[in-house]
């Protein structure tokens, strides 16, 4: 078995955990790891009954895409703005993905704004969203498998009686489309009452493995983003990810992370060097949160951008207890560069990088960053990725869905239930008198 395996878009680098883990401990995950890539493929573990988005990517229909693109088409012919209202799982897989394919100062740029609703309980911030949409033109996405949830629920309330108001009952149906369960739910009867628009998420997909249904593709599409190129990617790494052998990165990825949670590791922070990654991390936190966080056990995942974060959290991770590892996800190089000037005062002193790239730069930061932490007694593992592509996009996604799955069933968890989320929602409806 080689240290370092690749694939054609993602290699997983283990040079940087020797220390905190042996060889031989490696070696001797393959059996669980067989084991646990199995169950999840022949569906015969816990949570079985959510399975649905294993073979989304190569089961999703040329008709299926055909009919989200004409919706985000006519989208972009009415609206100036898209609120999408839900929350986890119903948010997080598209905003993730237009951050990283369109940047996180998207829509200062866009034809087509995206906004998002439903997510928090703040009047501030409702308030703010909705002056901003005063004056333009918009249509509202509305997500959630339930329709009960109240974050969801009361952004969903409030945006449909402002598009009431300003377009008339009738025509502002045409402007609400609803992404729910396909038969049962208070958001399907209320879709179905009221004739709006509607796009399924499979009963067998829960929210966080459901960015590859309509869900995140819908938002995807409005933004311009090419959901069959992301598609595409997905598919490959349905293919190429089935692979069952320490040859498959997604194996490395959960097999280096339990062990080192085995040996006292118990916090992993994903990080990257790119600001437009932020919103992937947020939704490969709630995906790992949720899968693995059960029965007294789990990761805790966190997410950091470099190198701005090193100035706020670069003292703890260098010298705070030693109950943390990095995975660092790195991608190739942009190809339009970006020089620095010469400056005849050099005041900064910064002459001695004239010519040099902002890449340059960047890279030997990232490896002083890695030799500083890994002898500093913080592993890093890298997941060394492609450009920053459509493709690259769903390929990256899959294979964290397929490393979740496989890593929390060696865990010994269901990966596919959250049955301690729903204690703060009793809670509150009991506050509410409901």
């Amino acid at each position: 078995m080689r240290k370092d395996v690749t694939t054609s878009m993602l290699e997983t680098d283990i040079s940087n955990i020797w220390g905190s883990i042996e060889f031989s401990d490696l070696m001797k995950m393959e059996p669980r790891l067989s084991k646990a890539h199995e169950t999840l493929a022949e569906g015969t573990g816990e949570g079985n009954d959510f399975l649905g988005w294993h073979h989304l990517p190569s089961r999703t229909t040329e008709a299926e895409l055909d009919a989200i693109q004409k919706a985000a088409n006519q989208i972009r012919r009415d609206s100036k703005a898209l609120v999408v209202i839900g929350i986890g799982g119903s948010y997080l897989g598209a905003r993730a993905a237009i951050e990283f394919m369109n940047g996180v100062m998207h829509n200062e740029t866009d034809p087509v704004k995206i906004y998002f609703a439903g997510n928090h309980l703040s009047t501030r911030a409702l308030n703010a969203l909705v002056d901003r949409l005063e004056n333009i033109d918009f249509s509202i996405n509305i997500v959630s498998k339930s329709g009960s949830t109240m974050e969801t629920a009361v952004a969903a309330r409030m945006f449909r009686w402002l598009l009431n108001r300003k377009y008339g009952p009738e025509k502002a149906k045409q402007r609400i489309y609803v992404t729910t369960d396909p038969m049962k739910g208070k958001l399907r009867a209320l879709a179905k009452e009221e004739g709006y628009v509607t796009f399924p998420i499979p009963s067998n997909v829960g929210g966080r493995y459901s960015v590859f249904t309509a869900c995140g593709l819908l938002p995807m599409a409005v933004a311009g983003i090419d959901i069959r190129s992301v598609m595409a990617g997905a598919r490959r790494a349905e293919t190429e990810l089935d692979v069952r052998s320490m040859d498959n990165p997604a194996w490395l990825y959960a097999a280096a992370r339990n062990l080192m949670y085995e040996n006292g590791k118990k916090i992993e922070m994903l990080c990257s060097y790119e600001p437009d990654f932020e919103y992937v991390g947020r939704w490969w936190q709630q995906l790992f949160g949720e899968s693995e966080g059960k029965d007294g056990k789990g990761i805790f995942p966190a997410c950091a951008q470099f190198t701005t974060d090193l100035h706020s959290m670069g003292q703890m991770i260098q010298q705070g207890e030693r109950t943390l590892f990095e995975t660092v996800v790195r991608f190739q190089k942009e190809p339009r560069e970006l020089k620095i000037e010469t400056d005849w005062k050099n005041m900064d002193d910064l002459n001695y990088l004239a010519g040099k790239t902002v890449d340059y730069v960047e890279e030997n930061a990232y490896q002083g960053v890695v030799t500083a932490h890994v002898d500093g007694g913080v592993p890093v593992l890298v997941l060394k990725c492609g450009p920053m592509n459509s493709r690259m996009l769903g390929y990256l996604l899959y294979f964290f869905q397929l490393s979740c799955g496989i890593s929390a069933y060696l865990l010994g968890v269901n990966p596919f239930n959250q049955p301690g989320v729903e204690a703060y929602k009793k809670n509150m409806m009991t506050n509410l008198g409901c």
